[in-house]
């Protein structure tokens, strides 16, 4: 069910799946912390991934702007996973709750069909990398610290930038944000290679490909269902889970260490 729900978010959305996997998996499936955020990024990956090739045909990926948030994004996916090494799980679930939050009031209030064209388009409608290549990079390298801290795609940062800092149409942002959070989960599991030992793999591979099915079907139908509507009920579903991790985190600690 988790998987399912996670897959066709990614699918639908291109983002925002990837933040149900770590309460998923801690507090739905009985997962310890480290392999819950390694099965995270497998899952987000898989899924991802599965999205994406639904897309392929549709020629609307932008693959220089995937490559720069890549580039940028890897590096900062090992640095994530080293800070986390040094937060407290608790303290980590509780960051982790703020920032579901966040991305649940940040989907409330986005319109998805804003764009920026400014300073970043051309007249032809290329990118002008000038003066937004910054701007891209640090997307790209906020995207692979939360990737490395959280076990999450970071999709729900890649898109609002695709289109609002880089002027990309909504189908473009979608397929773009899911070539670079395949990418950058890529780098994840490397960073989170220690703890491929503790995870149960019968459990991620159901997980994985329940996400990798509805992903896979929701790719296909996603242009011909509302979006406005579908990231509302999701924003909610986030919040409503971000309020029950923060308040397992604070009031029950001791079932961090059941799994």
């Amino acid at each position: 069910m988790f998987g399912l729900v996670i897959g066709a978010a990614l699918g639908l959305l291109g983002a925002g799946g990837s933040i149900l996997a770590v309460p998923a998996l801690v507090y739905g499936v009985g997962q310890p912390v480290p392999a819950a955020l390694f099965g995270s990024l497998l899952v987000v990956g898989v899924s991802a991934a599965g999205g994406l090739v639904a897309r392929l045909r549709a020629g609307v990926i932008r693959w220089p702007i995937a490559g720069v948030f890549a580039a940028a994004g890897v590096p900062t996916a090992f640095a994530g996973t080293a800070i986390g090494r040094l937060l407290p799980e608790q303290w980590l679930l509780i960051a982790f709750s703020g920032l579901m939050a966040a991305v649940a009031v940040h989907m409330l209030r986005e319109k998805p069909d804003d764009q920026s064209a400014g300073a970043c388009r051309t007249g032809g409608g290329g990118i002008n990398w000038r003066s937004c290549l910054p701007k891209a990079l640090a997307a790209g390298a906020g995207v692979g610290l939360l990737t490395g801290l959280f076990g999450v795609g970071g999709g729900f940062i890649i898109v609002p930038a695709l289109t609002l800092l880089l002027g990309l149409s909504a189908a473009e942002a979608i397929a773009t944000s899911l070539v670079i959070v395949t990418l950058t989960s890529a780098a994840g599991l490397a960073a989170h290679a220690a703890a491929a030992a503790s995870v149960d793999y019968s459990v991620i591979g159901v997980f994985a490909a329940a996400a990798l099915l509805a992903s896979l079907a929701a790719g296909r139908v996603g242009n011909r269902l509302p979006a406005a509507a579908l990231r509302r009920g999701f924003a909610y579903l986030i919040l409503v889970i971000a309020t029950g991790v923060a308040v397992a985190a604070v009031f029950a600690p001791a079932a961090l260490n059941t799994g």
